[in-house]
């Protein structure tokens, strides 16, 4: 029988226990990922007890409150804080989130935070996004139209039409759906993903653009839109609310009816 094992330096570790100093009577056990590529350890979990009668409503202000007053080596991406920038994506949980605004509230017991699944970590709670940014590339995401170089005002459309890029032009590119995805676990490398499909659609969809049926021949290839197996992880894992399923159907729906 074929066994199967990882290599030795990829196993996470059990790693530092870090006490709380206090003396509160309300304290949160945090499990948090760690890697750091220069040292040549293997990957860990450390153990942090956190007070939580000093610290905001969520996971990101748990991050902070360790790295400004227990670990300041801790690394992880962060900029608005609100939902909007999409930096501070990681798994908490066990699901993947926008730490500022998942509360640890509505977490019962411990809480881990791990990087997003299935991407090579840069160090700690940081994945590499950078093929998930090449393949948006890929997929021009700007407008194109002759009228860009004629029209002296905003190129003006209906409400109507304005209204079929509601759910889609609201994407931050956080990755949490396409990091849930097994078939981008699996193919990552030519498979779209969740996110860069939806972006594309919020592109075929606009009424303002000319190249909506070179877009839609763009993405008509058996491994970048149909390894899409509709598993629904990605609209379940939004936390924006989107849904890149339904995206990703609609454009199949335009390759079979076109």
């Amino acid at each position: 029988m074929a066994q199967f094992g990882l290599p030795e330096n990829s196993k996470i570790l059990k790693g530092n226990y870090y006490e709380d100093k206090t003396g509160s009577d309300n304290l949160k056990k945090i499990n948090v990922y760690r890697w750091n590529p220069d040292d040549g350890k293997n990957p860990r979990v450390d153990t942090f007890e956190v007070d939580m009668n000093d610290c905001g409503p969520k996971v990101l202000d748990i991050l902070f409150k360790i790295k400004n007053e227990i670990d300041p080596s801790l690394t992880f991406r962060r900029s608005c804080a609100h939902g909007v920038c999409g930096s501070c994506a990681m798994n908490v949980d066990g699901v993947n989130t926008l730490s500022c605004i998942k509360s640890h509230k509505d977490i019962n017991g411990d809480i881990n935070i791990y990087p997003l699944p299935h991407l090579k970590v840069v160090k700690d709670l940081i994945g590499d996004l950078s093929n998930l940014y090449k393949q948006y590339s890929s997929i021009e995401p700007w407008l194109k139209t002759s009228k860009t170089k004629t029209e002296e005002t905003e190129i003006i459309q209906s409400q109507k039409d304005r209204s079929k890029l509601d759910g889609y032009y609201e994407c931050i590119l956080c990755a949490c759906c396409s990091t849930s995805c097994p078939s981008y676990w699996w193919n990552g490398d030519k498979y779209l993903g969740p996110a860069v499909l939806l972006q594309a659609y919020r592109w075929i969809s606009d009424s303002r653009d000319e190249e909506k049926k070179k877009r839609l021949k763009k993405v008509a290839d058996e491994l970048k839109l149909y390894r899409c197996h509709t598993i629904m992880n990605c609209t379940n894992s939004c936390p924006k609310g989107l849904n890149p399923a339904k995206a990703i159907g609609s454009i199949k729906k335009m390759l079979a009816t076109s």
